[in-house]
């Protein structure tokens, strides 16, 4: 009977730097089965929704997932069962009529700001992590992203920041801390913690004799 993959959970809240530690982990693995799932393809559909409600959506709030249709898909990739991935298209609010495609691997990485919130998706997780960064730095991350790649104002940054990442975080994200099973100070720079997670990762794949 084959084992089922090593599901790993990385959380933090946006602008940790949890993508770059998941890609850093990725990297020391090239060459194996491994894939990254992320959160942000598991918003719910809201295509039944006029479009000036779908803008009125808090994206930072556990209910903006779809994590029913996630733990399917989680479950069916532990069976070595390929899945359909979602696509969230944000110019519209809404899901996409597009899929992605994606094989079962013997790792899988779950990322996303509130990916340990859900007691169902922690429960299949072999290794929970939680990226903790400054909220200073969180904010100036999330500026120069949302102001280079997505065309934002830094106004309107701010203002959202303010009003809903901030209050959201606090409320949410920061407190799935205590689920974690190790802490990774200031995401993808601290490579001493990133070095010792890909040796427990190496030492768990080799004892369900996947390596």
């Amino acid at each position: 009977m084959r084992k089922k993959p090593v599901i790993i959970g990385v959380a933090g809240g946006s602008g940790s730097g949890k993508t770059s530690v998941t890609r850093a982990i990725i990297e020391s693995f090239k060459g194996h089965s491994i894939l990254m799932l992320e959160q942000d393809f598991y918003y719910k559909d809201q295509g039944h929704l006029p479009f000036e409600e779908r803008l009125k959506t808090n994206y930072d709030h556990p209910l903006a997932f779809d994590n029913d249709l996630l733990i399917e898909h989680i479950n069916k990739l532990m069976r070595y069962e390929a899945i359909e991935k979602p696509v969230y298209d944000y110019s519209v609010h809404t899901r996409s009529d597009k899929v992605i495609h994606v094989e079962p691997q013997d790792v899988v990485i779950l990322e996303g700001i509130l990916i340990l919130e859900d007691e169902r998706l922690r429960d299949v997780m072999d290794i929970k992590l939680f990226v903790d960064t400054d909220a200073d730095l969180r904010i100036i991350r999330r500026l120069f992203r949302d102001i280079k790649e997505r065309g934002r104002t830094m106004d309107s940054v701010i203002d959202q920041y303010v009003n809903v990442v901030r209050p959201m975080h606090n409320q949410f994200i920061e407190p799935t801390k205590r689920y974690a099973d190790i802490i990774i100070p200031e995401g993808g720079q601290n490579h001493v913690a990133i070095d010792l997670m890909v040796t427990k990762i190496q030492t768990i794949l080799e004892q369900k004799s996947i390596l």
